[in-house]
């Protein structure tokens, strides 16, 4: 870690693409900052008390210094690392500490997520959310259950029971390869049909698909908030569950589970026992807009007339450095007009939990974003991350405001079937 911290120079490129920093103009609410909060603590020159924690807690971790940064400092790691040792060693209050476990009781888990759906689903359709957003209600709750609720996506009963298929084949004469998809945790409860457009998509351009059964959480979620035994566990039995049958790629589909899936070999890289077997996997992983830009499409895209704005979701956008394919997708499909949303390089606020971990500047991050997307008056926001898309639907739905989002896939799904969207 002290290597990582003498990386910085502090030259202060990353300051403009802190969100935080941009936020509040505090030097200790960037990057460099963080980092300097990192070297005291590793001389003993401060200590980790509540004031310093929450410098390092308001951080999104949207490595958008990583992209900035003219010295290829690898702040997400260092994050990481600064985080990993706060859950160890810091002392948390008895409401965080509670609000925390709750989290990480649910969404790493997909079955516990669905049957916490049914009663999510119920609330919405009894008109009750109605009544309680109408109201103001939620005002008087602390402002991290406020949150909760006002994420809560939009799901159908129909769909909390739906099964992804095991095996898809190619629907070409000759199939061109093998892959398999990794299902994830919020998108495979709360956006299921973008895992189901991947399949028909991945088919439709020529690869057998399988869904390994008994998959379950990659360990993003942890691994961004310092818990770095359960991810390592969420990781390594993912990784012996997939490594058991041949492919020629790993896909995924959610921006955050991604660059997770690609940092196994880092996560890993003090287990000399493992760290080859999830090296291997890694370089295996590919994101789905990724994957389908690298090769040549075969299925005939119908037109879809509609103005889009497309999202950068900061673990595709910095952490993978995958830009230009989704745009590329997109812009594959006829009288699609694709348009750039302004400082679109700049968070939503979502960054996995840190919406429902630290609302109030999660909320001023994603008014700023969402200002610039309606900037540009679109009919549809492509976005390739589940948090992103929660986010930003819930400010707008804050707003009285109405904009359908849908993941690239799905709008390439569209196009393939000729359906509208």
């Amino acid at each position: 870690m002290n290597d990582l911290i003498a990386d910085c120079v502090h030259c202060g490129f990353c300051l403009p693409a802190c969100p935080t920093y941009r936020s509040w103009g505090n030097e200790m609410d960037s990057p460099r900052g963080r980092i300097d909060l990192m070297k005291g603590l590793q001389e003993g020159v401060i200590v980790l008390d509540s004031t310093v924690m929450a410098h390092f807690d308001q951080c999104l971790g949207c490595m958008g210094c990583v992209t900035a940064c003219p010295s290829g400092v690898r702040y997400d790691l260092l994050i990481e690392a600064q985080r990993a040792k706060i859950e160890e060693h810091a002392h948390r209050t008895l409401l965080d500490r509670l609000f925390r476990n709750l989290i990480f009781a649910f969404f790493p888990y997909p079955a516990r997520l669905r049957v916490l759906a049914v009663p999510l689903v119920l609330y919405a359709k009894s008109g009750l959310q109605t009544l309680v957003r109408r109201t103001g209600l939620l005002s008087i709750f602390p402002a991290r259950l406020a949150q909760l609720e006002a994420l809560t996506p939009a799901v159908a009963l129909r769909e909390l029971g739906s099964v992804l298929p095991p095996f898809t084949r190619a629907r070409t004469p000759q199939a061109r390869g093998r892959v398999a998809v990794v299902a994830g945790c919020v998108q495979r409860t709360f956006f299921p049909n973008v895992n189901a457009a991947t399949i028909r998509v991945l088919a439709a351009e020529g690869y057998d698909v399988v869904v390994p059964a008994g998959q379950g959480c990659c360990g993003a979620l942890s691994l961004h908030s310092g818990r770095d035994g359960e991810a390592k566990r969420f990781a390594r039995a993912l990784i012996e569950r997939l490594e058991r049958e041949q492919f020629d790629a790993v896909i995924i589909n959610a921006a955050g589970c991604g660059s997770t899936l690609k940092q196994y070999g880092e996560l890993f890289a003090d287990d000399l026992a493992f760290r080859e077997r999830a090296e291997a996997f890694a370089r295996r992983v590919r994101d789905i807009n990724e994957f389908l830009a690298g090769v040549e499409p075969l299925a005939v895209r119908h037109p879809i007339r509609k103005r889009v704005a497309y999202h950068d979701a900061c673990h595709l956008a910095h952490a993978q450095r995958i830009r230009s394919q989704p745009r590329a997708l997109l812009s594959g499909i006829p009288e699609l007009q694709l348009v750039e949303v302004p400082d679109g390089d700049q968070c939503c606020g979502s960054a996995g939990t840190y919406n429902l971990f630290e609302p109030e500047s999660a909320r001023e991050i994603g008014e700023r974003k969402v200002d610039n997307v309606l900037s540009i008056a679109p009919e549809l926001l492509a976005s390739a991350n589940p948090g992103c898309t929660l986010q930003i639907q819930s400010i707008l739905q804050r707003r009285g405001t109405t904009l359908n989002a849908a993941h690239p896939i799905e709008i390439l799904d569209a196009s393939i079937a000729g359906r509208k969207i």
